[in-house]
């Protein structure tokens, strides 16, 4: 019975409670990167779109071009978001 006892105690060195906190560590890295990794590539592509529509691209000295641009973007986008529903509606 003693055995038993003993079998189950882990003996507490000092390379082992270093060993231990290095994988917690490790743990927590991976944790934290795989949450910046899959939010980031949302509100990267999210600010990216925003960003293309809203032409963040062209030159802040010419308010004409900035707002034909954002109205011709916005018009394609219209556009291709009305030939999905068109084409949807009539072949499914």
């Amino acid at each position: 019975m003693s055995d038993d006892k003993n079998r189950d105690r882990v003996e507490r060195t000092p390379e082992a409670d270093a060993r231990r906190a290095r994988a917690f560590r490790d743990l927590d890295r991976v944790a934290a990167e795989s949450e910046t990794i899959g939010s980031s590539t949302f509100v990267r592509m999210a600010k990216r779109a925003q960003d293309h529509l809203g032409a963040a691209d062209k030159a802040k000295t010419d308010p004409v071009e900035i707002w034909a641009t954002r109205i011709g973007r916005s018009a394609g986008l219209i556009f291709a978001l009305g030939l999905l529903i068109h084409l949807f509606l009539t072949y499914l």
